[in-house]
């Protein structure tokens, strides 16, 4: 079972239906208990910064999603997922995140035109990285958001896109994978990705 994270934000029913199209029994749940029962964890999400971090800690979420991620089961966080992972936003002030990879979230420097909306390439960094099984690199996906990370550890770079800048675009440490793209939206090389996240709950 792969549990993904409610928390009143975000586009849940893609991300759902993309996975059960990758193979997985889903269950959508803003209960921590069944979040920590979990097979895997998705933390999807779009919108602002602190009003998802105000609900994950009303929630007790924060807390279950940092348990799983401690527990080493299958980690997947997706746009908002990935950036509330890091340890402060600097999104119309400074938020703090969730603190399970330092680094912050920056908005794209001025004269791009935000949010970076649309298909891009991205590269792989890293080798051995399991959601990038049979996923050529400079593959496309797809992407929607006005700010990005910077971790403080750059060796947590699975893979980089240009956008005015360089940028990592997705996370992977341990069993910790996020991505910035949106993979329920990237077709079949997005689908392709979620089902290797799947095969990793079969593991």
């Amino acid at each position: 079972m792969i549990a993904i994270v409610d928390y009143g934000v975000g586009n849940l029913h893609s991300v759902s239906k993309a996975l059960e199209r990758a193979g997985a029994d889903v269950c959508v749940t803003s209960d921590p208990r069944e979040v920590g029962r979990a097979d895997a964890v998705v933390l999807p999400g779009v919108g602002a910064f602190r009003d998802s971090m105000d609900a994950m800690s009303r929630s007790d979420l924060a807390r279950a999603v940092a348990e799983s991620v401690a527990s080493r089961k299958p980690f997947l966080g997706i746009c908002l997922g990935l950036q509330m992972l890091f340890s402060v936003s600097e999104e119309f002030g400074l938020t703090t995140g969730l603190g399970l990879l330092p680094g912050r979230v920056v908005r794209f420097n001025g004269g791009l035109k935000v949010p970076h909306l649309g298909w891009n390439e991205v590269r792989i960094a890293r080798s051995g990285n399991p959601l990038f099984d049979g996923i050529p690199d400079g593959s496309h996906f797809y992407f929607v958001h006005s700010y990005y990370v910077v971790p403080d550890d750059a060796s947590v770079t699975a893979a980089t896109c240009e956008y005015g800048t360089k940028f990592t675009c997705m996370a992977w440490k341990d069993n910790l994978f996020a991505v910035q793209f949106h993979p329920e939206k990237s077709q079949d090389v997005g689908l392709k990705m979620l089902s290797n996240f799947v095969q990793l709950t079969a593991n």
